[in-house]
């Protein structure tokens, strides 16, 4: 029986999801709740071959891509999402099923067949959509991070993904506009919260 909640950050790469799971990781602590942070791909031995690819893309067919994070996820949820989210606790997880729909989908697979393919995964409550232009992504990634462009980062690429992503018709969905401050963005994300915690008894 599910008793917490899980809520999944999702957007194109560069736009901050890292920084702002982290942020309302500390906030929720601040309120008491128990939180689990986690990402995909995992560290486990599917979300390891996945990172390979971040090099070599053209290492294998996007039906054997789409296979390893399916595989990645079925294993998350086992060993983490599922029994934390038993446990009561709040799941925050950088990266979900949606990526995988929209980049995967912009790699030509069917966006629908793979929410299907991934329906053994528990649906989050609240999905938080980081939007940005990926002119702007693309930007923070070479300067702010310092890092070169891999194979799931070029810009045309993330223009196909960023479309899938506002495409998705998901209540749970809601949108963030991510090219604010740290700070702007974070305050808009607590706003976004604060209602499933109250509905779930937990503000």
């Amino acid at each position: 029986m599910k008793k917490g909640l899980l809520i999944a950050f999702e957007g194109i790469d560069g736009t901050g999801k890292s920084t702002q799971l982290a942020l309302l990781a500390e906030y929720l602590r601040d309120q008491g709740l128990e939180v689990i942070e986690t990402r995909e791909p995992t560290d486990g031995p599917y979300g390891r071959r996945i990172r390979e690819l971040y090099v070599d893309r053209g290492s294998c067919s996007p039906e054997e891509e789409l296979d390893l994070f399916v595989q990645d996820r079925k294993q998350h949820v086992d060993e983490v999402i599922a029994p934390g989210l038993a446990d009561g606790k709040v799941v925050l997880t950088d990266r979900y099923y949606f990526s995988t729909a929209a980049y995967q989908g912009a790699a030509g697979c069917d966006p629908n067949a793979i929410f299907a393919a991934n329906g053994f995964a528990p649906e989050p409550d609240l999905v938080l959509l980081l939007h940005m232009d990926p002119e702007e992504s693309v930007r923070r990634i070479e300067q702010l991070r310092g890092e070169s462009l891999n194979d799931f980062e070029q810009v045309e690429q993330l223009r196909r993904v960023s479309r899938f992503f506002t495409s998705f018709p998901h209540d749970c969905i809601v949108t963030i506009d991510a090219s604010a401050t740290v700070d702007h963005v974070q305050a808009d994300i607590r706003q976004a919260v604060k209602p499933l915690l109250a509905r779930h008894g937990m503000a």
